[in-house]
């Protein structure tokens, strides 16, 4: 297999770990592939659209998801780091609330897989981070949502030591009393 598969807190999310081979030239590694990705993870999911963003250090884009259409994600860093998160607004989940966050780097080419029904965010750790993701539908503005990236009631532990750069649709989020949610 191209990757292994390592279960998070919330199992419905996971990191994927890529094989790496790697020597003095620099390195090689397949990010994806769909009969290997359904075998390691069980999932059968197709993969609509692919986005890139390229932010600077401090900057937290999230936590978005949309209420209609929900997207699946498969997301990586492919320059710079990042903290990214998860949270289960899915009502009727033995987790429902409760997030989950992984160290996503250039150096570690770690993946997570975030189920639709959840709400998605990272904040840039680097000076620059590169993000790539996969979705499993195609964006919607009108379906989406912000949850506010500091709920207390979800009380994400942001690994961070500063205020940081919200888009002004992020810094209105709605917390999780109050947000559309996943039946």
């Amino acid at each position: 297999m191209p990757y292994t598969v390592t279960p998070t807190a919330i199992p419905d999310v996971l990191v994927l770990t890529p094989k790496v081979f790697g020597d003095a030239r620099g390195f090689f590694f397949e990010s994806f592939n769909t009969h290997d990705f359904a075998q390691v993870t069980g999932l059968d999911v197709n993969f609509v659209q692919d986005n890139h963003s390229k932010s600077g250090k401090g900057v937290l884009r999230g936590l978005h998801y949309q209420i209609q259409r929900p997207q699946g994600k498969l997301v990586r860093v492919v320059q710079g780091a990042v903290f990214d998160v998860a949270v289960d607004l899915r009502r009727a989940s033995p987790t429902f609330g409760r997030w989950v966050g992984q160290m996503l780097t250039a150096e570690n080419h770690h993946q997570m897989w975030i189920p639709p029904g959840f709400a998605h965010g990272f904040v840039v750790l680097s000076e620059t981070a590169e993000f790539l993701y996969k979705t499993t539908d195609t964006w919607f503005p009108e379906h989406e949502r912000s949850l506010l990236w500091n709920d207390p009631e979800v009380g994400i532990e942001w690994p961070i030591d500063f205020e940081p750069q919200l888009a002004a649709k992020d810094a209105a989020g709605k917390p999780l009393s109050s947000a559309d949610l996943f039946d």
